[in-house]
Order: structure tokens, then C-alpha cells, then sequence
């Protein structure tokens, strides 16, 4: 547990950043999380609104104005989640962290180890290197142990969450031949775009379309490139092509790899199902069967299928999540858990919307 006195052995959280898609989705899942007590929701535009009046939704569940980041006393929590842009949180955790404020960050201000490249990706300067060589990666089924001890978590993009867990067993067991790229063709609902006023974003706009984006470069791709480098041990090729699909939730990654000769005659459904057997948000699908974003939406689960491509030596992965809960807001609040020891799945039980 965390080190501060819990009032009515709940934690006090405190979010900056309430009042975008990420933000509303930690108040929808913190508001029914049973060890959490609401302290904090900041917000510079909306300061004295009741929580409430911007989302109906949480009449009831809500009751906390938005504060003003300048007026919130957030020292007082044991945890902050950051639901803010890039920049925001590492200005801030060194005086949580000075307080024992846990802080677990949406944005990529602890993702990204290595400075320069979160520089020139990022077109900023990293206010706080000593913090950030001490941040967490968080994606619990790959960094559980870390993440019991973390103080600081980088939470993940919700692109490298798919790519990464799709590939984590096939990278584990060295069954990726290196001398072809990793392909990733990934698309996401509109809310991937944050809540703001955007051309691009509008209902006229996005609707009855699709297209690809970023395709020079994504900012998730040296996010992804450095976990696989890390889980391969060895420098990886990567392609990634993010597109904008027209629905509001929702995320589906095709994988495309080259499997090593050490893969020949591996039962690789096996291995996925072995791999995964006791992670409560991972689901593998059984073999032929193809996974659709909507029997994600609105859990914290990510499913996954494989696909062997005949003789070709090539396999296809298909990975779909909601972006908002799994890519989002519900993996910070699973890295919660672990980090205050609280089973992993409290507050996430949230079975997926039908139709």
C-alpha cells in the first residue's frame, strides 16, 4: 500500500486533466473502483464546473467540481494520473514524488527512455531525466514486477499496446526472423484523436471514410521500436501505418512477421494460449476465429488471433482493444492496482457493450 494514512482505506486520486476522452474514462472507472476515494479532477477552462454538468453520464456516480490546476492540492493524494498533453507531468512529478504522490502519466512524458529521441519526436525539452530513468513501461503483462515497486509509470500508447502484446511471445521465444520487417497495419475509432475541435475529427469529415495517417512517422513508432528492441534483445525493422477508421471506439492491429526456423512445427496457438493462460485482459482466440473491435468495447480486454499464411513462412496477428480502456485509461488503472496491491482486475470487471 502506499506509504500515506488511506482515508477509509481508500486511496485519494487525483486526475489532471478531467475533461478529455481519457480523463472521463478514469472518472467512469475510478467512480466504481472500490478501494478509490475521488479527490482531485483539475481543469484550467472548467474550473468550478461540477464534474456532473460536463458528463451527464456520471450524475451520481461524481459529485467533485474541476478544480483549477493551480489551486489543486494535489500533494495531498497517493496517486495522480495525468490525462494531459505531452509535457504536463514531468513538470509536475518532481514535486508529487517529493510528497510520495505516485504518478502514472497517459501522455509520453515517461515512455520513451531515451531523451533524444523523446526530443525529437516529442519537440521538447525532458524537464526531469532522473525521474524518467526511474519510470516503468506499463503494460502489466509485460512488466508486472517492475510496475509492484514503480513510483513513476509511463502508461502506454494504445498502438504499441496491440503491437506489443501481439508480438511479446513470439519475441520472448526468439521465433521472429529479423531479416524481414515487422509490418504493423493498425487503425483506430476517432476518439484516438483526443477531444478538441478538428477538422479531421468532424462527424462530416471522419464518417463514411477511412484513411491512413502519419505514415512518415508516428510519434508511437519509437515507443514500439524500442520495446520490441528491448523484448528481441537485438534491433528490430518496423513498419507502422496508423489509418482513421469512422467509428468513435475501437482499434485493430494487423501484424504481419516472418517466423524464424526455430518456429517450424511449434504449435504457436499453443504457445499464445500458454503464454496468456492467466492474464485476465488478454484473450486468445481459438484457432480460425477472427476478433471484432466491438467485442472489446467498453472493457479493458484485448483479443488476439493468429493466422498462419499457408507456406509462405509468414504469420498474421490480429489484435483488437478499445482504445480508451485497454489502450487508455483502463491499463493506468490496472498499473494502479498493481502498484497499491490491489487484485489486478478490481474496478475493470466491465463486461464489453453489445451492439
Amino acid at each position: 500500500m502506499s506509504d500515506k494514512k488511506l482515508t477509509n482505506k481508500k486511496l485519494k486520486v487525483g486526475i489532471v486533466g478531467g475533461t478529455g476522452y481519457t480523463g472521463v474514462e478514469l472518472l467512469r472507472l475510478l467512480s466504481m473502483h472500490p478501494n478509490v476515494a475521488l479527490t482531485a479532477i483539475t481543469s484550467r477552462g472548467e474550473a468550478g464546473m461540477p464534474v456532473a454538468e460536463m458528463f451527464p453520464s456520471l450524475r451520481a456516480y461524481v459529485d467533485l467540481n474541476f478544480t483549477d490546476p493551480a489551486q489543486a492540492n494535489l500533494t495531498v493524494c497517493d496517486v495522480v494520473f495525468f490525462a494531459t498533453p505531452h509535457g504536463v507531468a514531468m513538470s509536475q512529478a518532481e514535486v508529487l514524488l517529493a510528497s510520495n504522490v505516485k504518478v502514472i502519466d497517459l501522455a509520453a512524458d515517461f515512455r520513451l527512455q531515451d531523451i533524444t529521441i523523446f526530443e525529437k519526436w516529442y519537440k521538447l525539452s525532458h524537464s526531469c531525466p532522473a525521474i524518467l530513468s526511474d519510470a516503468v513501461y506499463g503494460i502489466p503483462e509485460l512488466y508486472r514486477e517492475q510496475i509492484k515497486s514503480a513510483k513513476v509509470i509511463g502508461n502506454p500508447g494504445c498502438y504499441p499496446t496491440t503491437v506489443l502484446l501481439g508480438l511479446a511471445p513470439l519475441l520472448e521465444e526468439g521465433l521472429i526472423d529479423f531479416s524481414a520487417p515487422i509490418v504493423a497495419d493498425a487503425k483506430s475509432g476517432v476518439s484516438g484523436a483526443g477531444r478538441k475541435a478538428e477538422v479531421a475529427t468532424l462527424f462530416a469529415e471522419a464518417s463514411d471514410n477511412m484513411k491512413a495517417y502519419a505514415v512518415a512517422g508516428h510519434r508511437h513508432h519509437p515507443e514500439i521500436h524500442a520495446q520490441l528492441t528491448k523484448l528481441a534483445g537485438t534491433e528490430v525493422q518496423f513498419i507502422f501505418v496508423p489509418h482513421l477508421i469512422p467509428m468513435i471506439r475501437g482499434m485493430l492491429s494487423t501484424i504481419y512477421v516472418k517466423l524464424s526456423d526455430k518456429a517450424k512445427g511449434l504449435d504457436l496457438q499453443a504457445l499464445y494460449e500458454q503464454r496468456y493462460q492467466h492474464e485476465r485482459f488478454v484473450d486468445v482466440l481459438p484457432a480460425g476465429v477472427l476478433p471484432e473491435t466491438r467485442s472489446v468495447r467498453g472493457s479493458n480486454q484485448i483479443r488476439i488471433a493468429l493466422h498462419k499464411q499457408g507456406d509462405t513462412g509468414y504469420l498474421t496477428l490480429i489484435v483488437v482493444q478499445d482504445n480508451l480502456v485497454k489502450g487508455a485509461a483502463g491499463q493506468a488503472v490496472q498499473n494502479m492496482n498493481i502498484m497499491f496491491d490491489f487484485p489486478e482486475n478490481t474496478g475493470l470487471e466491465v463486461v464489453p457493450l453489445l451492439p
